[in-house]
């Protein structure tokens, strides 16, 4: 109308929250935890970096995999970043991973009415040595599994590793059981298939790969030796271990 009135009803949207693409994935072995995720960030079928870090680097036995929408992603990791640091100020010493997920849970059901649109994945070393992998929802339900995949490939790789990490719809031969855990360079070869599967299949991941490799205190790293592009990022070579293996994924 000429005016400036309308003739029906008019409604105004802000939507705060976009979708980056982007695939995270951890498997917990017995005494490793193996945590990654590709480096690829997008938007509809634009690129914006073709290196946007998804996993970080929390303490000497813990990783955080996030995953989702990139600005609430970064600014989630530098939170508990922060609330790590006051804790290793106020009690000389790392908190334990099962603490740093109770943490992290409490972070996400405090935002619920506003939350971080970001799928996270914890992965590290128990106080007992055993690999541990934790995954939560944007509102902070959270579990502990042996294995979890998230992002944009998920429905690709999650049953990939449903086969390979839980042995679903395998029979074991006569006389014999599926094992609890996998030796860490099967864990390896899985993870780097499931994101070369995944990259030919979904435009929103590629480009590059990183891998971090926790591994509990007295393990060899002999498994390790062979491997290129393998990075230490341990301070203490008498405690747990974390390595990450940097690997290139397909670019177009």
């Amino acid at each position: 109308m000429p005016d400036g009135s309308y003739e029906r009803p008019q409604q105004r949207q802000f939507n705060p929250y976009s979708e980056n693409g982007g695939t995270i994935l951890a498997i917990a072995g017995a005494d490793f935890s193996v945590i990654a995720g590709d480096t690829r960030q997008s938007e509809g079928y634009s690129i914006q970096t073709r290196y946007a870090p998804k996993v970080f680097r929390l303490t000497e036995r813990a990783v955080l995999a996030v995953n989702g929408f990139a600005a609430d992603g970064n600014m989630f990791v530098k939170k508990v970043k922060q609330r790590l640091e006051w804790y290793r100020h106020a009690h000389a010493k790392d908190m334990p991973l099962r603490a740093i997920a109770r943490l992290i849970q409490t972070m996400l059901y405090a935002q619920r009415f506003f939350p971080y649109y970001v799928y996270n994945i914890l992965g590290g070393i128990e106080e007992d040595g055993t690999g541990a992998v934790y995954s939560f929802d944007p509102v902070g339900s959270y579990e502990r599994e042996a294995c979890r995949a998230a992002g944009a490939a998920q429905s690709l790789v999650q049953p990939f590793l449903d086969n390979q990490i839980y042995f679903k719809n395998q029979t074991p031969a006569p006389g014999t059981n599926h094992p609890t855990h996998l030796p860490l360079p099967d864990v390896l070869s899985i993870v780097i298939d499931s994101f070369t599967s995944a990259t030919e299949r979904h435009i929103e991941v590629g480009d590059g790969l990183e891998i971090y490799v926790v591994l509990a205190k007295g393990r060899s790293t002999q498994e390790l030796a062979s491997i290129g592009g393998l990075q230490e990022l341990s301070t203490r070579a008498e405690g747990d271990r974390m390595f990450v293996i940097r690997r290139d994924l397909k670019k177009d």
